[in-house]
């Protein structure tokens, strides 16, 4: 790992994670050990919208039992999960972050998908996979980590099909006001990189993708974020399985710090789609 990823894996990291889940189902009434897929959801599916962001992506592609799925920063494996569940589809997750590589892991052992889902670490400038290994890449919010957007795009150039789909998620800049840290990827600027839409385009365009589609989630995400705090005043605190699990203790503040810049336009929640051109430039 270079010394940005060594900072972005410090930040992820809790030797305690998989422990702090199983205390949280528990307490939520499900069985530590052997939760449905569902119990899991909450925690799982760490980026804007959850489960709700993930389907709405998915919707757009194509996926059958045969597509090869690469899931790009795939966290603790909820996304990857939940893939090769509704599609059928075996999904190759990577992460940077061993503790949660180690998670993934045990979580598909729990909820019988660890035949399904395969989890190693690895970085997205560097990914740990051959040329041409997947149909399909999945990014979701990964790349506000990352300072190297053009390698990240060659690489996932270099490990798609011809023609093959990418399709990410992300928190992107909507202005040059300064951000007020720390947020859910990054308690300080060092290793923040939230840039622009057309900083994706471009970087895009460079590794051989076209632009298939685009779409801001500015107000899918407001609208998210207010039916969450709604429910958290309504029932006194969060409920015992949430994303409050993997931001330690500054949660509450990088979650605010969030939503303001997200109500100002500062940064919004992007879809892109893209696909791999015929040859990958060298």
């Amino acid at each position: 790992m270079n010394e940005i990823e060594n900072r972005v894996s410090s930040h992820y990291s809790g030797p305690s994670l998989l422990a702090d889940i199983r205390a949280a189902l528990e307490a939520a009434g499900a069985d530590p050990y052997a939760p449905e897929l569902a119990q899991l959801k909450a925690v799982d599916e760490f980026h804007t919208g959850g489960l709700e962001a993930t389907d709405a992506l998915l919707d757009q592609l194509e996926v059958s039992p045969e597509t090869r799925v690469l899931d790009i920063g795939c966290g603790i494996g909820g996304t990857a999960r939940h893939v090769a569940d509704r599609t059928g589809a075996v999904v190759h997750g990577f992460d940077l972050t061993p503790d949660f590589v180690d998670v993934a892991k045990a979580l598909s052992a729990m909820t019988g998908m660890a035949d399904r889902t395969l989890f190693d670490v690895g970085s997205a400038i560097d990914m740990p996979v051959d040329d041409n290994f997947a149909d399909m890449a999945l990014m979701f919010h990964v790349a506000m980590n990352i300072q190297d957007k053009q390698t990240l795009f060659r690489e996932a150039a270099r490990t798609l099909v011809p023609g093959g789909t990418f399709a990410l998620f992300d928190v992107m800049r909507g202005s040059d006001r300064e951000l007020n840290f720390p947020f859910p990827w990054a308690e300080r600027a060092d290793f923040s990189f939230v840039e622009p839409p057309e900083t994706y385009r471009a970087a895009a365009e460079s590794a051989g993708f076209e632009l298939v589609s685009t779409r801001d989630r500015s107000d899918f995400a407001k609208d998210f974020f207010d039916r969450i705090f709604a429910r958290i005043e309504k029932e006194g605190g969060p409920a015992p399985v949430g994303i409050h699990l993997l931001m330690a203790e500054t949660g509450r503040e990088k979650i605010q710090n969030y939503v303001t810049h997200l109500h100002a336009g500062d940064i919004a929640p992007v879809e892109m789609i893209f696909r791999n051109g015929d040859q990958t430039p060298c």
